[in-house]
């Protein structure tokens, strides 16, 4: 038994082992190559928001660059072997740390976008420089027609994007998070293609050919190992750089980026949350804000009281404080709802009101639950993330309100955060035009909440609701002398038409990210 040219076994057995191996590398490299892009994707959603723009982004630039690299490796194929493991090295590097690096430039530099870009661009362009390698390698072990060639290689590398895409959101993302997810995967890329290479293709090598390409993966390999050992120290400090105030709790969750920070002050401990780096409170003036969504919707002491959002506790503490029959609060967040109930930051705000037995707490989308049960409640009190990331806006569609209306009793009433009537009137009055779109009859009311600015609701009911309160409410902030004032806005804020969003058309998305990327 004697090698070929290209070090491939001559043994009909031996060359079926040997391209059921590269066929085999072909799946790992198409797994990684997916989950590359799948990182790119995921971390601009969380750092920017607008998962549908990034997507296209990094889609649209791999895809474009993958063309590119297919042309660029036409030369490479006199030396198929090495050009290959090249490749792989550079890729594993590269895309191992590529979320690392685009994190660092987003904290340290603020210049995101345009690293990603460049990023997903020469990732897309070694991802296009495989098939081709590839392909000669296969040719060598077994020379057959292009056709039959390209579906076996074609048929591995579909299938190994199938294992990425499935393996990304629930493996890597659970198991090791953002930034040690795209190492391990580049830890992967790196040992399959050294396999390939130093195994399967060793013999068409020359010793000095070998001596670089093992000793350039060995490289590889014990920078991924550092950067992994390191990324946890890593995030922490990146992390620090986006917050003024030091954060005290910082989690992942598979929806969302929980992160609070305190600042000591004369009056005590300032504690913010954020969920996606956008500020939800701050413990200094966080009753102005919950005392404004919650009291109007209170005044006339419903008996079935429904929270959409609000998994913090605060305004179920406001709802607390009526006699109810019922209180249902929907929290999408699993992580939000413990921490809630369990950190003694949280209840120390809340007054332990997630764990106070009237209320029952549903883990579920706001969206689907209503979906699901025909329950009616006599005030509904909608508090959620603003709409500037697409996954939000569903939540302040002309179809969700539909839905909250549809759950209203007799004389409900429907109570919605809706933003800065100051910051972001389009955004506001949309709410306003949607809320108007499912067939309720609104009046929009804003009050002044420090660390927010100038911030607006509304109240919504199937007839003209009116906007008062219980005058014996135990309110720090809010009167009803307070409440008339709200009811006018300046001269310079007047209402804006502004049409309606949907699930089809989530207009709201394209204002929030409009109007706020301003300050």
């Amino acid at each position: 038994m004697t090698p070929d040219s290209a070090g491939a076994p001559t043994t009909t057995p031996r060359r079926r082992v040997a391209r059921a191996a590269l066929l085999a590398v072909v799946f790992v490299c198409a797994a990684c190559g997916l989950v590359y892009e799948l990182a790119l994707v995921s971390l601009g959603s969380y750092l920017i928001g607008n998962t549908a723009t990034q997507a296209s982004i990094v889609l649209a630039v791999m895809v474009f660059a993958m063309g590119v690299g297919a042309l660029a490796a036409k030369p490479l194929q006199q030396r198929p072997v090495v050009w290959f493991a090249a490749v792989e090295i550079t890729l594993a590097l590269l895309g191992g740390l590529s979320v690392l690096g685009l994190y660092a430039a987003f904290a340290y530099l603020s210049m995101y976008t345009g690293a990603m870009v460049v990023v997903a661009f020469v990732l897309g362009l070694l991802v296009g420089a495989e098939i081709p390698l590839l392909m000669v390698l296969l040719q060598r072990i077994r020379r057959q027609d292009a056709g039959s060639a390209v579906a076996d290689l074609f048929a591995a590398d579909y299938i190994g994007a199938l294992l990425g895409g499935l393996a990304f959101p629930f493996l890597l993302l659970p198991v090791f998070g953002q930034l040690r997810g795209a190492i391990v995967v580049g830890l992967i890329n790196a040992v399959a293609g050294l396999l390939l290479v130093l195994v399967l293709f060793r013999r068409g090598l020359s010793g000095r050919a070998t001596t670089i390409i093992g000793g350039a993966a060995v490289a590889v390999i014990a920078i991924l190992l550092a950067a992994f050992a390191y990324s946890r120290s890593f995030e922490v400090t990146a992390r620090q750089a986006l917050y003024r105030d030091p954060i005290v709790l910082s989690q992942q969750t598979p929806y969302q980026d929980i992160v609070m920070t305190s600042r000591r002050t004369p009056s005590g401990d300032d504690l913010r949350l954020f969920l996606n780096g956008d500020l939800q409170f701050a413990s200094a003036d966080e009753y102005r804000y919950h005392e404004a969504l919650v009291h109007p919707a209170m005044a006339a002491h419903p008996r079935r009281v429904l929270i959409l959002g609000a998994g913090d506790g605060l305004a179920l503490r406001e709802v607390l404080t009526y006699p109810t029959e019922s209180i249902t609060l929907v929290e999408l967040d699993p992580a939000m709802i413990r921490l809630a109930r369990t950190d003694p930051r949280f209840t120390g705000l809340n007054r332990g009101s997630m764990n106070d037995p009237r209320a029952r707490i549903v883990a579920a989308d706001a969206f689907n639950w209503l979906r699901t049960t025909d329950e009616r409640f006599d005030a509904i009190i909608v508090d959620m993330p603003d709409p500037d990331e697409t996954a939000t806006t569903k939540l302040y569609s002309v179809e969700f309100y539909a839905l909250v209306a549809a759950h209203l009793g007799p004389g409900g009433v429907v109570a919605v955060q809706s933003g800065s009537p100051f910051f972001a009137p389009q955004s506001y009055w949309c709410i306003g035009a949607t809320l108007g779109a499912a067939g309720l009859a609104t009046l929009p009311y804003h009050v002044d909440v420090p660390s927010f600015g100038d911030w607006g609701f509304f109240l919504a009911a199937r007839q003209q609701p009116s906007l008062r309160m219980d005058p014996v409410a135990p309110t720090r902030f809010l009167t009803d002398d307070e409440l008339r004032a709200a009811r006018v806005f300046p001269r310079d804020r007047q209402p804006l038409a502004m049409p309606p969003s949907t699930l089809m058309e989530p207009r709201i998305l394209r204002y929030a990210q409009g109007e706020w990327q301003q300050y």
